[in-house]
């Protein structure tokens, strides 16, 4: 295990853009099989187009964005490391993350197939998100950026992400299913206004 750890920390020192696109791609990808066989309980129905979603997701847009988000916010210089701090947990928690709140569920419409649905998406799961988004990362971020190596915070977000992102493939799921479109059926057994039914007595009786 140690020698795997040494191997990981060298290969995101050598290598950083690659080794933190794989780490997203498979924590996306473990955060979304938790959520459907953990809480959804699918078993046998597992989603595996889902999955490969999220993976994407993770590897190919999630990835590349925080790796230059990280990079950038370590180029940054600080009077102090109290200020430092401060300024990256603000920086990241004030102007990142509710962009990329909205990009998540946004993506996730798009590549579902559904752009329409994308907007509706937003405006329903974006703000309870937002909010628990800052009660987990804020503490976070704090210590991320107090005490870890700049190479490593992007890992550390990502362990912590996991469990994240079980949460973000659930909400995606459900509102997902909220935005289903009415079945023929339902909408025929939708009951009728009282002036429908009378119209619709007169023309029986005049049949």
């Amino acid at each position: 295990m140690a020698s795997m750890l040494r191997m990981y920390n060298v290969a995101l020192q050598r290598r950083p853009m690659f080794t933190q696109c794989c780490t997203a791609a498979f924590l996306f990808g473990a955060g979304d099989i938790i959520a459907q066989q953990g809480i959804e309980g699918k078993g046998k129905k597992h989603d595996f187009v889902r999955t490969a979603r999220l993976t994407f997701y993770g590897g190919c847009l999630f990835g590349p964005i925080m790796t230059k988000w990280y990079q950038w916010l370590n180029t940054i210089k600080f009077s102090s490391p109290t200020k430092a701090v401060a300024s990256r947990v603000f920086l990241d928690q004030a102007v990142l993350t509710p962009a990329a709140v909205g990009f998540f569920f946004g993506s996730m419409s798009i590549l579902e197939g559904k752009p329409k649905e994308a907007i509706p998406r937003i405006e329903a799961a974006y703000a309870p998100t937002l909010v628990r988004n800052w009660g987990v990362f804020i503490p976070t971020q704090i210590i991320n950026f107090a005490v870890i190596p700049h190479h490593l915070r992007f890992v550390v977000v990502s362990v912590v992400s996991l469990f994240w992102n079980t949460y973000l493939s659930v909400a995606n799921a459900r509102q997902n299913k909220a935005a289903l479109p009415v079945s023929p059926s339902l909408e025929l057994s939708k009951p009728k206004t009282v002036s429908e039914f009378g119209a619709e007595v007169e023309k029986k009786s005049h049949s």
